[in-house]
């Protein structure tokens, strides 16, 4: 029989989702349900000396208004120690988009008419929007009892490294420019609280419902099974739905106030300013190494932007940055240290990697720049520096990082099978000489990530109550499997996935006969969630393990029922027989109803088929893949064009070659995005000037290749499924490739880096100075072409006597 596991299966999600009958949660209607709107500050610092809500107050329609001083001993949201933020800023607001007020009414429309209406008087305060200015001497805390705006300072490493750096034969430096991305889930934030004689009732668009289950319990003094959150269909999420909020509690306490349900919905452009913000994060990599490109030391400083509160998960992100730092390669001695930096924007947290993707630009940019130093091509210094598969799995440096099987040189050989790598020289160098032809680029990235997150050791320090993941399998009476999971996906395809896992693990039944539950802290047992490329690597064993002892109980009554030994049973799919006796077999459907009748059982067999497991993981799991681009940039405009984009990745067991398809190409997708397009922008004032997705470029369909996507199967041994996931491998792969093919292009004007996001004025300004540009970001000068390049057809002159800064050529 063949394996479910393997195959390429359609979405079961998919037919719901396709027609409109999906329910997310704006799509669920309690009767009465009220509507809350956030009051939100218009300004980055300010001291707030007066609220009037007397207006708002007196509208039709509106049941209340209340500020922080009317909601005493309302609990903060979660963050490190001490930096607790609260739900409304009572006396200093510290960003554009915090909330300070809210209003509920009986429609969304009338309630954003209300929070309009409230007049709110403050006195501006010293804005600190860059890293750089919250870092300057004598910068006020923007932190409530914190002595800098550095609320953390972590030496990684005991030594700096010089020593060795100072003894290679070669050495250079280079700054690394992460820049501030926003989620943007197709469906914002979102959430409708009931709290009712049962007690409370969240349903929220997050990836974790029992952790934030936990929390509101805590939070409110109620047990925890009187405390429900249903995440029902999740458009999207990349790490930003795994952080906490304050309208969860918000809805709460005022569902609880007005006895009635409370819904609050975000629109596109608070989701800008109030979603937690990715990456932001600043790295100076200094790196030395011999005349064949092996790097034999590395010295990283990371500065992170952890935003006005610092997050859960967005403070300690540049820890993950060092662990994956070393890349896929053999490297000596590491030194690392990272500052989280506290500024006047919206808090970071995690998004689409979450630390590792930062890790792998930078160590992937470091391979490129060691090839060039040395005037070597850039594969045989990653070849160079290669763990080679028997020494899987490495040991790293950082205790508790230990590599998983891989075999890297195969990926980039499995890659070049795929490309005309020499062609591809060749056409460029002739592009080079041809001043009527764009230029052409060859960039890699060959990269290992951090997947399966999961050891408890390691999540408890994330605030997670563990790190194993549950599934219960449940066979009713009639043979159809109800599977319900801990996890929680926002469009992994998780139902599918889980029920060819369970389906192979029973035995070959149908996976048409499984559903799969998952979401409800009322009906799932325990669960951790959804995020870290977690679900398949930990919740998937799970699934197989629990599946398995239902099946060894159906083994067990077919035997009983057929009289003969249990080992002499097989099972083909629907149907039970004795092995080498033909006619004799009963079906899955008597199997399963005679399940539920203890008389037909055999003595002292429990009644029905339902078994659970929790499945901890030894050790994390370690994706790998080799991904190539291949661009051209237009001479005129500097507009980059994506020819090819090749990947190939290693995610151990891959479950379905469909779904692990979508995996990459969303993945890549983001991740070119953010080499050439997305930045979240604020001004000197800290004001946002990228809060709508007129001004927020996310790709479509023109910006995107054709993407080639293969697989090499290297299963782990760190799970007995073999899987190591997959979710984050394409946004970690991306910038690099994409970034390091322009830099090729461009590398024979004396280009050697350019900031993302990569966009055409950035790459054009590049060629015509004959260096890297800047990124043009409040606090750094634009850069200056020489004096006598033209802007390119189709740009603006700037004005004349005016600053840099006053004009502004979007891609």
């Amino acid at each position: 029989m063949a394996s479910m596991v393997g195959a390429a299966v359609v979405r079961k999600e998919d037919p719901a989702l396709l027609t409109g009958r999906g329910r997310f949660v704006d799509d669920i209607q309690l009767p009465g349900t009220v509507h809350m709107a956030y009051v939100r500050s218009v300004q980055a610092h300010a001291r707030i000396t007066g609220i009037d809500t007397s207006a708002a107050r007196d509208m039709p329609g509106v049941l209340g208004v209340w500020t922080a001083a009317d909601l005493p001993g309302l609990p903060h949201t979660r963050s490190i120690p001490g930096m607790e933020r609260p739900c409304l800023a009572s006396d200093t607001v510290r960003f554009v988009g915090e909330p300070l007020a809210v209003v509920v009414a009986v429609d969304r429309y009338v309630a954003a008419d209300a929070a309009a209406a409230v007049v709110v008087d403050h006195d501006a305060l010293p804005v600190l929007a860059t890293i750089e200015q919250a870092m300057a001497d004598g910068a006020a805390p923007i932190v409530p009892g914190q002595r800098s705006n550095v609320v953390m300072d972590q030496p990684m490493t005991e030594d700096d490294a010089e020593a060795e750096l100072a003894a290679a034969p070669h050495r250079t430096s280079l700054r690394i420019r992460n820049q501030r991305l926003a989620a943007v889930p197709i469906e914002p934030n979102g959430c409708l609280a009931n709290w009712d004689t049962t007690g409370l009732t969240l349903y929220a668009t997050v990836q974790a419902p029992h952790p934030i289950r936990n929390e509101l319990a805590t939070m409110f003094g109620l047990p925890q099974h009187e405390t429900r959150v249903v995440a029902p269909d999740v458009g999207g999420g990349f790490g930003a739905k795994a952080s906490f909020y304050p309208e969860f509690i918000l809805t709460a306490e005022l569902s609880r106030r007005l006895c009635r349900p409370v819904k609050y919905v975000e629109t596109r452009s608070e989701n800008l300013v109030s979603m937690t913000h990715g990456r932001a994060q600043l790295q100076d990599v200094e790196v030395g190494f011999d005349d064949d490109g092996r790097v034999l030391a590395m010295r990283l400083a990371i500065v992170q932007d952890c935003g006005a509160w610092p997050d859960a998960t967005g403070a300690g992100l540049p820890t993950l940055t060092v662990f994956m730092s070393g890349g896929c390669y053999k490297i000596a001695k590491i030194a690392a240290s990272f500052k989280s930096v506290a500024t006047n924007t919206t808090p970071i947290g995690a998004y689409r990697g979450a630390g590792r993707p930062e890790a792998a630009f930078l160590i992937e940019r470091v391979m490129d720049v060691v090839a060039d130093e040395l005037g070597r091509d850039p594969l045989e210094v990653r070849r160079a520096n290669f763990i080679q598969p028997d020494e899987m799995p490495f040991a790293t440096q950082w205790p508790g990082i230990v590599y998983d099987e891989s075999d890297f040189p195969r990926l980039l050989d499995t890659l070049l099978e795929n490309l005309d790598y020499e062609v591809l020289r060749r056409e460029a160098e002739e592009r080079r000489a041809d001043l009527s032809r764009p230029l052409l680029g060859i960039g890699f990235s060959t990269f290992v990530e951090m997947g399966g997150f999961g050891p408890t050791p390691l999540f408890e320090q994330f605030g997670y109550l563990g790190g194993w993941e549950s599934s219960t399998v449940r066979m009713n009476s009639d043979g159809t499997v109800v599977v319900s999971v801990g996890t929680s996906p926002h469009g992994q395809g998780h139902e599918t996935a889980f029920a060819q896992i369970a389906a192979d693990a029973l035995g070959g039944i149908p996976m048409e006969r499984i559903t799969v539950r998952h979401g409800d802290t009322h009906t799932v047992q325990e669960g951790i969630g959804t995020m870290g490329s977690r679900a398949i690597p930990v919740c998937g064993p799970a699934v197989m393990r629990s599946s398995d002892k239902v099946r060894r109980k159906l083994l067990q009554i077919a035997a009983h029922m057929l009289e003969a030994n249990e080992d002499d049973i097989v099972q083909d799919g629907e149907s039970f027989a004795v092995r080498g006796t033909p006619g004799t077999e009963v079906t899955l459907a008597d199997v399963a109803l005679t399940a539920y009748k203890p008389h037909k059982c055999p003595d002292g067999m429990e009644i029905g088929l339902q078994a659970m497991d929790c499945y901890e993981p030894t050790n994390l799991s370690y994706p790998s893949g080799a991904h190539a681009c291949v661009v051209e940039v237009d001479r005129a405009t500097g507009k980059v064009d994506i020819l090819r984009y090749v990947a190939v990745d290693d995610c151990g067991t891959v479950i379905n070659p469909l779904t692990a398809r979508g995996q990459v190409e969303g993945g890549v997708a983001q991740g070119i995005a953010q080499a050439l397009l997305e930045e979240v922008g604020y001004d000197p004032e800290g004001q946002p000037v990228t809060s709508s997705l007129i001004d927020y470029a996310v790709p479509g369909a023109p910006d995107l290749p054709d993407m080639e996507t293969h697989h090499v199967e290297v299963k782990t041994s760190f799970n007995p499924l073999g899987a190591k996931g997959l979710g984050e491998s394409g946004a970690t792969a991306a910038p690099q490739a994409v970034v390091n093919a322009v830099v090729d292009a461009l590398s024979h004007l004396g280009v050697r880096t350019i900031d993302m996001p990569l966009t055409p004025f950035k790459v054009w300004t590049a060629m015509n100075d004959g260096r890297a540009a800047d990124g043009v970001s409040p606090g750094v000068a634009a850069p200056q072409a020489d004096a006598g390049a033209s802007p390119p057809e189709g740009m603006p002159e700037p004005p004349e006597g005016g600053r840099d800064e006053d004009w502004k050529v979007t891609p």
